[in-house]
């Protein structure tokens, strides 16, 4: 069983916003005890490291090209990460998942154990 599912991608214009969500199953991960991170892969493209948060959610780190215009958050009542987008770009169209993070790394290997199917956002110019 895929102990994490995204959610609230969409397609959307350049300059808009979107917030994508990240569900741990409760019966299967101990959700909060782990620090997780948002990655994307772009269509042809390798995947990427986006942002983390540590496992209590006040330490934040982000890849640059997106630093100042997305949010880490998580609410671990809730089992739940979010990435919120703003200020939409072309080249943020790609497949977001979450997966728990090796803390301080900002590449694709940051990525541990499993994470689920992603959610898609595209965006237009």
């Amino acid at each position: 069983q895929v102990p994490l599912e995204e959610s609230g991608g969409e397609s959307v214009q350049a300059g808009e916003s979107l917030k994508l969500s990240c569900t741990a199953s409760e019966h299967t991960w101990r959700f909060s005890h782990e620090a997780m991170g948002w990655f994307r892969q772009a269509p042809g493209k390798d995947s990427e490291f986006v942002a983390a948060i540590d496992y209590a959610g006040g330490l934040k780190y982000y890849e640059d090209s997106v630093r100042g215009r997305f949010t880490i958050s998580r609410d671990n009542a809730k089992n739940t990460l979010y990435l919120e987008m703003n200020n939409l770009k072309s080249e943020d169209t790609a497949l977001y998942y979450c997966a728990a993070v090796r803390w301080g790394s900002r590449t694709a290997d940051a990525a541990l154990g499993s994470w689920g199917q992603g959610t898609r956002v595209t965006v237009s110019s």
